[in-house]
């Protein structure tokens, strides 16, 4: 069993350390990296301590340990999707408004290349 929690020890530390080596090399913004970090310390957490997750799963009426593990998955799965709609949906925003900024000023160039004065009402 102890073999195990090493292995788990070291997967979660170079898990670690590679989402640090990311931020660092500017691959992985840092508002990204919160989410990942919290869970590889986690997951070094767990792996140090496992009779924890035995009495957390305990306390939320879960019995068979794989299955707490499972729950924390997902629910650390949930949190990925959460934050990664979050952002989409930023992206899609300033997408958007950036295409109608864009409109707004080929409309202008237009209106000034063809000798005419650019009309706020119609841009």
């Amino acid at each position: 069993m102890l073999k195990v929690q090493i292995y788990a020890l070291i997967v979660s530390t170079v898990i670690l350390l590679g989402v640090l080596e990311l931020v660092r090399s500017g691959r992985l913004k840092e508002n990204y990296a919160v989410l990942w970090i919290s869970t590889a310390v986690a997951m070094i957490f767990f792996s140090l301590f496992k009779n924890f997750i035995d009495k957390l799963g305990f306390l939320v009426g879960i019995y068979y340990t794989p299955s707490a593990f499972f729950l924390m998955a997902f629910l650390f799965l949930t949190l990925i999707i959460m934050q990664f709609s979050v952002a989409i949906s930023k992206l899609t925003e300033r997408n958007k408004t950036l295409a109608q900024e864009l409109t707004i000023l080929k409309t202008r160039m237009n209106a000034l290349e063809s000798g005419g004065v650019p009309d706020d009402k119609t841009a």
